[in-house]
């Protein structure tokens, strides 16, 4: 087993306490009801952890039933669309599970007395995945621009860049405040998601395909929803938190460049990537959109679950992020012309070697912070010591 993880840091891990303000409308007085009476059915003896690896697994499971049916995301394109209509009713359903599993998971670690650093690391580790997984699967959707309806590659790619910057965001926030300011999007990307499914699973993919309002289309809205949502109150609000830190003595980093350093690896990410989509001689966005945007999801996942570890632990984290070497050396091959036709062959090994490094390093983490808690991961046994 690789030990990701350095000895500070895990004795960091020992002292880490969990802080978290919710102030969403929609979730405390709408859905926290709702995930109050659900947490009842859920047997004593399963391990919290279990329930947040399950609902991930479902995310995973829609997303390839999703691929298969529209790996070009050109598949709602078309009217009637070639997504069966089943698919977008199983979307909406294990959507939904996904949420609420997601959401008890902490109570029923309260509940069953087995909240640990492990389990919030379980927990935030694996919805910084999930956040690029549920938005990939609901670009089948809106499908890609025919000329007519749909949304460019490159919207997609801002679309998704955008999200994962608010996630950033959330975290960079808990690493200087030690709060962790439940977003408000998130409750309300997942109601969206659950109707938008629904919707289309009822109606069909053409109410994607006509104009809503003065020309524009349900796709156009919800894309100036997310743009407006992180420029005027997400990010506004994370910069507002981190003053009043300030003001109040409480933030844990008083230099700037500690405050700042740990958006240095995920600002260097999104600029070799977005250098890569704007100068790739074989366009390879438009070429290969789930793949691309797969990756990029996967890269920022790893990227920010360093940044969560070093948060918890209260360690600094690293100034550049290691898949920020071999992606530099890829996108200069590309744009520079030298792989050719090769660039879609070398994309495809690109991402296979990010997400099974990814799986490994979650893998590894997850062993290692077990064996040093005396506790199992999907169990709630203790360990016994030989």
């Amino acid at each position: 087993m690789w030990r990701y993880v350095s000895g500070r840091q895990l004795d960091g891990f020992r002292q880490y306490k969990y802080s978290a303000v919710d102030t969403n409308p929609l979730s405390v007085y709408i859905m926290q009801p709702i995930w109050n009476k659900i947490i009842k059915i859920v047997p004593l003896w399963i391990a919290p952890n279990l329930l947040t690896f399950s609902g991930f697994v479902m995310i995973l499971v829609n997303y390839f039933l999703i691929s298969f049916y529209d790996w070009d995301y050109t598949a709602s394109g078309t009217s009637p669309g070639l997504v069966p209509t089943w698919v977008w009713l199983f979307s909406a359903f294990t959507t939904f599970c996904a949420y609420a599993l997601d959401s008890i998971d902490g109570k029923h670690a309260r509940r069953t007395q087995s909240s640990t650093p492990l389990g919030e690391l379980f927990d935030h580790g694996l919805d910084s995945w999930a956040t690029s997984i549920f938005v990939l699967s609901f670009f089948s959707v809106c499908s890609r621009d025919n000329g007519k309806t749909g949304v460019s590659v490159y919207t997609m790619y801002i679309y998704l860049s955008i999200v994962l910057f608010n996630f950033m965001c959330s975290h960079w926030e808990k690493y200087n405040t030690g709060v962790l300011f439940l977003p408000w999007g998130y409750d309300i990307s997942q109601v969206v998601l659950i109707a938008a499914y629904l919707l289309t699973g009822v109606v069909g993919v053409e109410v994607w395909q006509k104009p809503l309002l003065f020309g524009y289309y349900i796709t156009d809205a919800l894309v100036i929803l997310l743009i407006g949502f992180s420029l005027f109150l997400s990010f506004p609000q994370t910069l507002y938190n981190i003053h009043r830190a300030r003001l109040k003595k409480t933030l844990k980093n008083d230099s700037l460049y500690e405050g700042l350093l740990p958006l240095v690896s995920p600002l260097l990410l999104f600029i070799l990537l977005t250098v890569w989509v704007v100068l790739s001689p074989g366009n390879i966005l438009a070429k290969q959109p789930r793949l691309f945007l797969w990756m990029v999801g996967v890269a920022f996942s790893n990227v920010i679950c360093k940044v969560i570890i070093c948060q918890m632990s209260s360690t600094r984290p690293e100034l550049f992020h290691w898949f920020l070497f071999p992606l530099a050396l890829v996108v200069c091959a590309a744009i520079s012309g030298l792989l050719g036709w090769m660039e879609e062959v070398v994309l495809a090994m690109f991402t296979v070697l990010v997400t099974a490094a990814h799986v490994h390093y979650g893998v590894c983490v997850g062993r290692q912070l077990s064996e040093h808690l005396n506790i199992y991961i999907f169990s709630l046994k203790k360990r016994v010591h030989e």
